[in-house]
């Protein structure tokens, strides 16, 4: 998995599945998340996400007040999100 960061959008290349892919993403969003109240995030291949990702973002979300939009690649992941009753929540659409 490789991020990479512009502004307040973070682009996510790769199947995201390890601890260190978690610990990678909540790191970067994190510091995104003190200077910016939007974050979009483009999930380009990936076609899962792990629990804790999934509880960190909704987190950001609810707790935080941050304005979250996620772009998804892969229609596996789309129905994933959609599955879990996310797609209001993270304004999840298709890249």
């Amino acid at each position: 998995m490789e991020i990479t960061t512009t502004s307040n959008i973070v682009t996510i290349s790769g199947n995201i599945k390890s601890v260190s892919d978690y610990q990678q993403i909540k790191g970067t969003l994190d510091s995104l998340a003190a200077t910016h109240k939007s974050i979009i995030i483009e999930i380009k291949d990936s076609i899962s996400i792990t629990s804790s990702i999934i509880g960190y973002l909704t987190k950001l979300v609810q707790k935080e007040g941050i304005d979250l939009s996620i772009k998804v690649g892969n229609k596996s992941l789309l129905e994933l999100f959609d599955d879990l009753h996310l797609i209001s929540l993270f304004k999840v659409r298709k890249l």
